[in-house]
Formats: structure tokens, sequence, C-alpha cells
């Protein structure tokens, strides 16, 4: 593995105990190694998002927190949607760091403690039209080629507990290469 320095920091983290679409923003959260965010509704070893537990609740929890970049927030502001941190059930917001480019494997560490490893992307289903109608089509879409782009975010597994706060810089740890593109968990 390799480390990369970029200017890259949390700028909110959210937690919800109930099976909630969006996630109220805290002062900091508290992330459990193999488990998840302490206090969510997504913390466990096996799938907790209710959709992969009615298909297969022996699965691993290969989504144990939720991270999205602040970017998405900025250009969904200019497409005429107000999508704030926690909005879209995310538990790390992120700025100055390429989520989605990360290759399947990376490690953050988010402040001096907690790190996580990235496991996929998240798959936004229709439901976040509830929240906003035609929010869907902003994050899911098509390249040129007519291969899904997903842009809500990624998904990651917790290795080390620590504390998370905004404000806090995040380190990335690339893995070997040749490195594998993110796909949907």
């Amino acid at each position: 593995m390799s480390d990369i320095t970029v200017e890259a920091m949390v700028t909110a983290v959210s937690r919800d105990a109930k099976h909630s679409f969006s996630k109220a923003n805290e002062p900091g959260i508290r992330l459990l190694a193999g488990l998840g965010v302490e206090g969510d509704a997504h913390l466990g070893v096996t799938v907790q998002h209710l959709s992969r537990i009615a298909d297969d609740p022996t699965q691993p929890n290969l989504r144990q927190v939720h991270l999205i970049h602040a970017e998405l927030h900025d250009e969904l502001l200019d497409a005429g949607f107000e999508v704030a941190p926690g909005a879209m059930g995310e538990n790390v917001t992120t700025r100055g760091i390429d989520l989605l480019g990360l290759p399947r494997g990376a490690r953050l560490r988010l402040g001096t403690e907690a790190e996580i490893e990235i496991t996929g992307l998240r798959n936004p289903c229709p439901q976040i039209n509830n929240f906003q109608p035609g929010l869907l089509k902003q994050v899911v879409g098509r390249n040129e080629a007519g291969d899904i782009v997903r842009r809500a975010g990624i998904m990651g597994i917790v290795l080390t507990t620590g504390e998370v706060r905004p404000g806090d810089v995040i380190t990335v740890e690339l893995p070997d290469g040749p490195h594998r593109p993110l796909e949907r968990v």
C-alpha cells in the first residue's frame, strides 16, 4: 500500500438509530471495528439494510459506513436540489477527495484513530425520489458507452475503532496495484 497526501477533510458526520432515509448531523461519531457507526441502524457484522436482510440476512455487512463528497451536494444545489450533509443517509461527508475515483480496498484514516476500507459504490434506490423528486436521475446515469454511473457515494467497513468529527483530516492509503474499480455493494 502507498500513502497519498491530499487536502481532504471530514465536513460532517451523521447517524440515525432508525432505518430512516436521512441521518441527523452529530458533533462526532464513533466507528467500531468490524461493526460500523455506533448508534446507527446499519451497525452490524451482517447486512443491516432492510432489502438485503430480506434477500439473505447472513451476508457480510460491506456497507457499515456510507461516505458522500460535499462536492456532490454543491453540484446538486446548482441543479436545483437542496441536499444537506446526512440528508441522503451518509455517515461521513467529505471535501477535497475524489471518493468515486478510489479503488476497492483503499483505506481512509479519518482523524487520528478511525480507519475504514472502501468496499464499493452505494447503489441508490428509487426511494431517493421520495426525498426529492428527480434526485435519482442526478445521482445515477449512464456514460457515453451506456454503462451505469453511480454518484451517490461509497461504502466501507471499519478496520480501526475511533472517533470522527467535522474538521478531521483524511489520509488515503491505496492498495498495491493493479487497482480494482469500485462496483456497487
